[in-house]
C-alpha cells in the first residue's frame, strides 16, 4: 500500500490524471467530499467540514496529505483540515486574501501598480451607485463566487442597476458561508465591515487574457508556466485556454514578476496558485485580474500533453511537504488547448452526441479528449456553474504541433458532434 492522499472534490477525470503521474504507484488517492457536495445548491460549510473530518477519522490508515484543485469551499477546507491533522499546507489567512476579491485588491495595491480602479458597491442602499473613482465600462462581481457566476459588465447606469439587482439576489449562496470562514481569522477592519456577501466593482481592463501557474515552497515563489485565454469574438466567454502562451517574452516576464511580488505580499507559502492577467502584446504591459489559491485542474491535461506531466504533481508533492523540483518538458506535443463549445441562447437539448460518436471522433482526430456537458432533455439554463452569457455544450482537450493545426482539429471535432435543441 502507498501513502494515502486525500483529494477534496476528486472526480473520475482527475482521478485518471493523478493515476497517470509517473510515480503514482507509490500513492493511494482517495476522494474527500464530492464536487456536487462542494458546488451545487446551498453550501453549509460547517456540515462539509464535519463530514470531511468524520471521513478522515473513520479511515483505517494514516493520512499522508490533504489537497484540492477547487476554489471555495475546497480551497479553505484544505488548510483547516491540514492544521487539525498536522499536515503541510498554505495558511487559511493567505487563502482568504486570495479568494476575497476586495481584500486581495487591497493587498495587491501595496506592491504593484498594474491594477484597475476598484471599490465596494453598497448592496443594502436604496439605490446603489458606482464606487467613487470607478468609471464605466466596469465589471460587477461578488467578492466571492464560483467561476464567472454573477459576473456582469456594465456600460452605463441602467446596466449597472440590472447587474446589482442580480447580484443582490444571488450573492448570499456563496457569500454567507464564505463569511463564516472569514470569521475564523483576524480580519482587518475594512474587510470585517464588508463581509463575505459583498459586491466589487472594477473598471474594465483591456488587452488579451493570459495566466501564469506557480507555487511557493518555503518562501520561494516559482512560476512554471504561462497560458493564453482566448475569448469567442465580441464576447467575454472563453473559447479556449492554451499552453504554452503564444505571447512574446516581455509580457510573460512581467507576469512572472508581478506574481512573485504579490504572492510574497499575501504571505502565501506551501501551496499552488494560478493568476489571471490582461496583457498588451505591443507594449508588454500587464494588469492583474485575479488570484486563485490553487493550480488549475482545467489545465492538467494541457501540461500533460506538452510537458509530459500534469500540474497535479506539484499539488501532491507540496501536500506531502516535498520540494516539487524541476518540471519535466518532454511531452508529445508543442501546444495544447482546452476548448469550450458554447451556445449563446437558452433552449432544451433534444440530442447530444452519443458515447460511440464521441469515441469515433477521438479516434479519428489525434490528441483529443472530449466531454459532453448537457444531457438530452436538459434545459441549458439549468446547467450549474455557467457564466452569465453562454452555456457549455462540450469541453475539448486538443493537442497539436502548431496553433493553426490545433484550431483545425477543433473545427473537425465540432463538425462531427451533433447537437439538437428546441
Amino acid at each position: 500500500m502507498g501513502i494515502n492522499i486525500f483529494v477534496i472534490g476528486l472526480d473520475e477525470e482527475n482521478q485518471r490524471v493523478l493515476e497517470r503521474l509517473p510515480w503514482a504507484g507509490s500513492y493511494e488517492f482517495h476522494g474527500l467530499l464530492t464536487p456536487e457536495e462542494l458546488q451545487h445548491g446551498d453550501i453549509d460549510f460547517e456540515a462539509l467540514l464535519k463530514t470531511a473530518q468524520h471521513e478522515l477519522d473513520a479511515f483505517d490508515g494514516d493520512v499522508g496529505a490533504i489537497a484540492s484543485y477547487w476554489d471555495f469551499p475546497a480551497a479553505t477546507l484544505v488548510p483547516i483540515l491540514c492544521a487539525r491533522y498536522d499536515l503541510p499546507s498554505v495558511s487559511l489567512e493567505a487563502v482568504l486574501k486570495c479568494e476575497h476579491k476586495y481584500w486581495s485588491r487591497l493587498e495587491q495595491r501595496k506592491v504593484i501598480d498594474e491594477l484597475p480602479g476598484f471599490g465596494i458597491v453598497d448592496l443594502d442602499g436604496e439605490r446603489p451607485s458606482p464606487p467613487a473613482g470607478v468609471g464605466f465600462p466596469m465589471w460587477l462581481k461578488p467578492a466571492k463566487s464560483f467561476s464567472s457566476e454573477l459576473v456582469f459588465k456594465a456600460e452605463n447606469e441602467a446596466e449597472f442597476a440590472d447587474a446589482v439587482a442580480e447580484i443582490r439576489d444571488g450573492v448570499g449562496r456563496v457569500g454567507e458561508p464564505f463569511g463564516y470562514v472569514l470569521d475564523q481569522v483576524q480580519l482587518p477592519p475594512e474587510i470585517a465591515d464588508v463581509g463575505g456577501a459583498a459586491c466589487l466593482a472594477e473598471e474594465a481592463l483591456h488587452g488579451v487574457r493570459a495566466a501564469v501557474e506557480g507555487y511557493v515552497y518555503r518562501g520561494e515563489v516559482i512560476v512554471y508556466g504561462a497560458l493564453d485565454s482566448v475569448n469567442y469574438p465580441d464576447s467575454s466567454s472563453f473559447l479556449r485556454h492554451q499552453y504554452p502562451s503564444q505571447l512574446g517574452e516581455e509580457p510573460v516576464r512581467r507576469m512572472w514578476d508581478v506574481a512573485e511580488r504579490v504572492m510574497r505580499q499575501l504571505g502565501f507559502d506551501n501551496g499552488t496558485f494560478s493568476i489571471e492577467f490582461f496583457c498588451d502584446p505591443e507594449s508588454g504591459q500587464v494588469a492583474l485580474l485575479e488570484i486563485n489559491p490553487r493550480h488549475s485542474q482545467s489545465h492538467a491535461e494541457l501540461f500533460e500533453f506538452v510537458d509530459g506531466v500534469a500540474n497535479h504533481e506539484i499539488m501532491v508533492r507540496l501536500g506531502l511537504g516535498q520540494d516539487p523540483g524541476r518540471r519535466a518538458t518532454k511531452g508529445r506535443y508543442q501546444i495544447a488547448g482546452k476548448w469550450y463549445l458554447r451556445r449563446f441562447s437558452d433552449g432544451v437539448v433534444t440530442r447530444v452526441p452519443t458515447p460511440a460518436e464521441v469515441a469515433a471522433v477521438e479516434e479519428r482526430v489525434d490528441g483529443t479528449q472530449i466531454t459532453i456537458v448537457p444531457e438530452a432533455g436538459q434545459r441549458l439554463s439549468d446547467l450549474p456553474e455557467q457564466d452569465s452569457y453562454s452555456f457549455e455544450l462540450a469541453q475539448l482537450f486538443i493537442a497539436a504541433h502548431t496553433e493553426h493545426e490545433m484550431a483545425e482539429k477543433y473545427q473537425a471535432c465540432v463538425d462531427a458532434l451533433p447537437f439538437e435543441f428546441e
